[in-house]
């Protein structure tokens, strides 16, 4: 019983704490500028594929050589399927006259499962100009690693007349991991404008009266690694453009009854209607007030995208009334301001 009111006591404490404090919280829309600036003149795309299927895998068990045969097929036609997604990727974006697949370039194939060395710029510059494109997106690695393991027991496999019996039986399971590289080669400025690794993977299991029904029975996987082969090509792609999420807000709920009626207005959608009230705050004799309705300030110019406003009243807000909370967020508005001005850079391309 005593317990029971203690556990009272603190979730009454808890729900006190809530309803009295001094914020609200929001969510509102921002843009981030994509992670990858390509230079305003470049107007054609070339894609090359330095992978090449592994040929490791020199494993006795019958099971584990056929996998690894197959794999050798898989990981070419893996990275295939990344490439020709990364072309479709780049096509929507729309930034480019034309995106081409290189193809017949053995010279630059390194068969690894790990990030090369970055190509010549000898090279690089002679497929430039050879194929007539301006930059080149290239594959510098593709490979899916498959770890198989066995079980021996009692299953459950449907008989002739389709009942499901209890029978010995073996089950397979593969753990594949599926891991590329993509560089961004410029020849005019003779840099790496982006460099980046992508890893998933996905398991996969079958069972069969004997091992190789086992295996019969997750033949889907092909298909599974060539879908996140081409989801990888496309998330390169998007790299390439702008970033849209969501980022959360705390404002001032509590000093006057101003802030009161102005917290409802905004529980209701009506922000300008609050920050009519916030803004009658703003001269408060009370510093603690005054700084409170200043910060506000900023949160609605922030909401109407008027960044540079926004940055002024916060910084108001700090240096006139000692809001800690407004330097913090002076930050993030500096911070949102040069996101801007990165993405009116990409938009003029």
């Amino acid at each position: 019983m005593k317990n029971s009111r203690s556990i009272l006591c603190c979730i009454g404490v808890f729900t006190l704490l809530i309803s009295c404090s001094a914020t609200n919280n929001l969510t509102m829309g921002t843009t981030q500028p994509a992670v990858v600036s390509i230079p305003k003149e470049v107007a054609t795309i070339g894609i090359i594929n330095r992978s090449a299927p592994s040929e490791n895998n020199q494993s006795l068990d019958k099971i584990d050589k056929i996998l690894s045969a197959e794999g050798l097929h898989l990981d070419e036609k893996g990275g295939e399927a990344a490439v020709l997604a990364l072309s479709d990727a780049l096509i929507r974006t729309d930034l480019f006259t034309e995106v081409k697949v290189l193809e017949g370039t053995p010279e630059i194939r390194k068969g690894l499962n790990i990030l090369p060395t970055t190509l010549p710029w000898d090279i690089v510059e002679k497929l430039c100009e050879e194929n007539g494109v301006d930059l080149i997106f290239s594959l510098e690695f593709y490979d899916t690693d498959t770890k198989v393991s066995y079980s021996v027991g009692t299953y459950e496999f449907p008989n002739q007349l389709g009942l499901k019996v209890s029978l010995p039986g073996h089950q397979v399971t593969l753990n594949t991991q599926i891991n590329n590289g993509w560089r961004i080669y410029d020849p005019k400025n003779r840099v790496v404008l982006d460099q980046f690794i992508y890893s998933d993977g996905f398991i996969a299991s079958g069972k069969g009266i004997n091992p190789m029904k086992a295996v019969e029975a997750i033949a889907r996987r092909n298909e599974t690694v060539m879908d996140y082969s081409k989801n990888m090509g496309n998330a390169y792609g998007l790299r390439l453009s702008p970033l849209r999420h969501r980022v959360n807000r705390d404002y001032f709920v509590r000093g006057t009854d101003n802030f009161e009626v102005a917290k409802r207005r905004a529980q209701t959608g009506d922000w300008m209607g609050a920050a009519q009230l916030w803004e009658r705050e703003v001269g408060n004799p009370k510093s603690k007030i005054a700084g409170r309705a200043c910060y506000n300030m900023a949160i609605i110019n922030e909401i109407n995208g008027d960044l540079e406003t926004a940055m002024d009243w916060a910084s108001r807000s700090y240096t006139d009334h000692k809001n800690k909370d407004a330097l913090r967020y002076l930050k993030i508005l500096e911070y949102r301001a040069e996101q801007n001005r990165v993405l009116q850079e990409q938009a003029s391309r």
